[in-house]
C-alpha cells in the first residue's frame, strides 16, 4: 500500500511545481525548500506528445533524489503513461499522477501505481467533466483538477475549473473514499483560498513560489497564509 504523508497543519498541503524553478540551478532550488511549509514536490513529466513541451526525465529524479527527503509527487503528461510506472518509482517517485486523457484502462492503471508502493492520482484537462474521475476514486489516493491548459507555467488560472473542484468534493464526501483534492496551474495568493474553498486539500504553485520577490520560502508563506484564510 501507499505510504501516508504528513499533512500541513492547516489541512492544506503545498506543493512546489519544479517546473518553475532554474533548471540550471535545480539542486539549490530544491534545496531553498527544505525549510518551508513544504508537503511534497511536483515534478511535471512532459513528452511533448501529450502537452507541448518537454521537460524531466528519470535521470533528473535520481539526480534530485539525492538532495532532498521531500516525498516526489510526479505528474505524468506523457502518452501511455503505464509503460513507464515501473522505471518512475525506481528512479525515486513516492506518488505518480496519470490523466484520464491519457489513460484507456485508468483503474488497471491505477492499481499498477499502488502495487508499486506509490500513491495514484488521476488528473483532468480543463476540458474534461469532472465525472470522468468518479468510478476510479476508490482507486485513487489524489484526484487532480488542471486549473490551466496544461504544458507550460505562469498562464492564469481559469476559474471555471473550481466548479469541477467543488463537483469532486461533493462526490468524494458522498463516495467516503480519502481522496485529496489537487489544484494545478495559476495557484498564487489571490486565488488560494477560493481553491481551498471550493474542495481543494492541495495546492501546486510554481511561478508563485520560485518567482517570488523574496525567493521561495517567502513565495510558499505567502500561499500557505493566503489558504488559511
Amino acid at each position: 500500500m501507499p505510504r501516508s504523508w504528513p499533512r500541513c497543519t492547516n489541512g492544506v498541503a503545498i506543493a512546489p511545481s519544479l517546473l518553475a524553478a532554474d533548471f540550471g540551478r535545480l539542486a539549490e532550488e530544491v534545496n531553498s525548500l527544505e525549510d518551508g511549509d513544504v508537503d511534497r514536490l511536483h515534478i511535471d513529466v512532459m513528452d511533448g506528445a501529450f502537452v507541448p513541451n518537454f521537460t524531466f526525465g528519470t535521470d533528473t529524479l535520481r539526480a534530485l533524489r539525492a538532495e532532498t527527503d521531500l516525498p516526489f509527487e510526479v505528474h505524468l503528461m506523457i502518452q501511455r503513461p503505464e509503460l513507464h510506472l515501473d522505471t518512475f518509482a525506481q528512479a525515486g517517485a513516492d506518488a505518480m499522477t496519470v490523466h484520464w486523457e491519457a489513460s484507456p484502462h485508468l483503474h488497471r492503471t491505477l492499481t499498477a501505481i499502488r502495487q508499486l508502493g506509490c500513491r495514484a492520482g488521476a488528473a483532468i484537462n480543463p476540458s474534461t467533466p469532472a465525472l470522468c474521475l468518479f468510478d476510479v476514486l476508490e482507486s485513487c489516493d489524489l484526484a487532480l483538477v488542471m486549473t490551466i491548459d496544461p504544458g507550460f507555467g505562469g498562464q492564469k488560472i481559469i476559474p471555471s475549473t473550481l466548479e469541477k473542484v467543488r463537483r469532486l468534493r461533493a462526490e468524494i464526501d458522498r463516495q467516503g473514499h480519502p481522496v485529496e483534492i489537487e489544484v494545478d496551474g495559476g495557484v498564487d495568493a489571490s486565488n488560494a483560498a477560493a481553491c481551498v474553498a471550493a474542495g481543494a486539500t492541495v495546492l501546486v504553485a510554481g511561478t508563485a513560489i520560485f518567482r517570488a520577490p523574496g525567493g521561495a520560502g517567502t513565495g510558499i508563506r505567502t500561499i500557505a497564509s493566503a489558504a488559511a484564510g
